[in-house]
């Protein structure tokens, strides 16, 4: 039995109990969700040896594919999909540690500029291949010809979804 078996036994009880609960659209958002909680976990412990979780990662990732290593807070959380409250603490985290800084912006003195360190370039040159080998073994049960569709159709979906 497949991990989501169980909860599409759930939406067959759902479905039988409230014959106009939308099935397909219900089964995609849980699956997305199923998704997203595996991926997370392993990248999580991918990168437990290197003191960081999966959100300060995908802070790193930002800064680190960035002209400069440098953004805005606004411009981190968009770029992270994360609440500004959440940038926040992860920052406070990634300060802490040493692997991005906060300086006050070029452009205007008032503005912070959250900028990748030397330590935190030097750690994500680190893990990067580690990092490589795991998204290419997460995707590997897809052909080049699937793996496109479905970042094409997913793309139309988070667009739906924005413009909603």
């Amino acid at each position: 039995m497949n991990s989501f078996a169980p909860t599409e036994q759930r939406l067959a009880v759902t479905c039988r109990r409230h014959p106009a609960f939308p099935r397909e659209p219900a089964v995609l958002v849980r699956l997305v969700k199923h998704l997203y909680k595996r991926l997370h976990d392993d990248a999580n412990a991918l990168l437990k040896p290197w003191g960081i979780n999966h959100p300060e990662y995908n802070l790193l990732m930002m800064l680190y594919g960035t002209e400069g290593y440098t953004l805005s807070p606004s411009q981190l959380a968009a770029a992270a999909g994360e609440k500004s409250a959440n940038i926040t603490r992860l920052t406070d985290g990634l300060c802490d540690k040493g692997l991005i800084e906060r300086t006050a912006s070029d452009e205007d003195r008032r503005r912070i500029a959250l900028t990748l360190t030397g330590a935190g370039v030097a750690m994500i040159k680190g893990f990067l291949p580690d990092v490589c080998t795991l998204l290419e073994r997460q995707t590997s049960g897809l052909q080049p010809r699937e793996a496109a569709q479905l970042e094409k159709l997913l793309k139309k979906f988070l667009d739906h979804l924005e413009q909603a």
